[in-house]
């Protein structure tokens, strides 16, 4: 391994000077790499004399370029069976934000210096933080899919993760904050008009989501042979993706059981009569009796049954007539996930207190108890510090 100086003619007679390393590669081959100045030079030939020592070093010129390493992975992740949900969110992130902006750099290229002006461009692209963090994710998955093919040596992305560490996790918590009753999940006064105006086919659905805390891809999945309406009961065993298809659960804490209240039990059994009948055995089909969309729970069910309740916030919007265009306070069918576990946390029954965190977890299907304590944990009840304190005062004194 050698460092020098060299001079050269270009083909309009400008003289040029570089400093050029020169090296033989694990496999015998002799290479040449050039850089403008001689510390890039130093740092290339030390970091590549360890990758060659350690059978991992590969040279520019065999490289792949991002773009192309970037469609091995989506080949292998759709190989590898997984969910047409991630394969689809993986190809997003390789199509809109990484193949524009760094597709035809080449991957011995990277480096934490150009992972960072990457997240530059894309910040003054107008991605928000939130996409850039799963960008990246992205971009570190596909460059370890890179290296296990021996394409490159180095994987930036983790490198600058590892770096970061802590730091990192605490900002982003910061940044998202904890759920707010009243913002994020609806307040009981607000669930009592929402029961209240419930309709139709959209009324045995959206009482299951409220009172049970199921996602939105368990809902859709339900089928009647999951429920036992004589002893109030659901078991999730199975959910439908955002492309219709029928699989497992989310995690293997995905498959639980989950109490049903009188008031839901019944509205089940009427609708059971009504149902439209399908192939799947679906509890909550289409017209069809295939999957219900996600969208048209939503546009149809929650977000009239809302604005019929008043649960409505100021758009700014009016029409026609000049009267004010009202829109649901709560759009997402997540805001109901989050208000069961609420009410899970602080109901009051027979005069005691909430579920405990560890039953809270088994009811949401939680993969693990930190999760539940990171999402909830804030909202269990922790007592009158200043009574207890008056208490031990008292009972040491006595």
């Amino acid at each position: 391994m050698s460092v020098r100086k060299r001079q050269w003619t270009t083909a309009k007679g400008e003289v040029r000077e570089g400093w050029v390393v020169n090296y033989t590669d694990a496999k015998g081959v002799r290479r040449l790499k050039t850089f403008p100045r001689k510390r890039e030079a130093d740092a290339f030939a030390a970091a590549a004399t360890v990758e060659i020592r350690d059978g991992v070093h590969v040279a520019d010129s065999v490289s792949v370029t991002v773009k192309s390493a970037g469609a091995m992975w989506i080949a292998t992740a759709e190989a590898a069976g997984l969910e047409r949900t991630t394969v689809a969110q993986y190809g997003q992130h390789k199509r809109l934000h990484i193949d524009p902006f760094i597709g035809s750099w080449k991957l011995s290229s990277l480096s934490i210096p150009s992972i960072r002006e990457f997240e530059d461009t894309l910040r003054t692209e107008g991605r928000s933080p939130a996409m850039i963090r799963k960008v990246l994710v992205s971009l570190g998955t596909m460059i370890a899919d890179a290296q296990e093919r021996g394409l490159t040596a180095r994987n930036p992305v983790r490198d600058v993760r590892v770096r970061r560490g802590g730091k990192e996790r605490c900002a982003e918590r910061r940044q998202k904050g904890k759920l707010r009753v009243g913002v994020h999940i609806p307040r009981t006064d607000e669930i009592k008009a929402i029961v209240g105006a419930l309709e139709g086919r959209w009324r045995p659905i959206l009482l299951t989501a409220i009172f049970t805390g199921l996602r939105a891809s368990e809902l859709r999945g339900l089928r009647w042979s999951d429920l036992d309406l004589d002893r109030r009961e659901l078991r999730v065993e199975q959910r439908a993706d955002r492309f219709n298809d029928i699989g497992a659960p989310k995690s293997e804490s995905g498959e639980r059981t989950v109490p049903l209240p009188p008031l839901v039990a019944n509205a089940l059994k009427e609708w059971r009569l009504a149902c439209p009948k399908g192939e799947l055995g679906l509890a909550f089909p289409n017209a069809a009796g295939g999957v219900e969309s996600h969208h048209a729970i939503r546009s149809r069910g929650l977000i009239p049954a809302q604005i019929r309740a008043g649960i409505t916030i100021d758009t700014g919007e009016v029409d026609k007539e000049g009267a004010p265009i009202p829109a649901a306070k709560y759009t997402g069918l997540h805001a109901l996930r989050h208000f069961y576990a609420s009410w899970c946390i602080n109901r009051l029954a027979d005069g005691g207190l909430g579920l405990p965190l560890n039953l809270v977890q088994e009811r949401m299907g939680h993969a693990s108890v930190v999760m539940t304590s990171d999402v909830y944990g804030h909202l269990f009840p922790t007592g009158d510090d200043g009574e207890e304190m008056a208490a031990a005062e008292r009972a040491l004194l006595a």
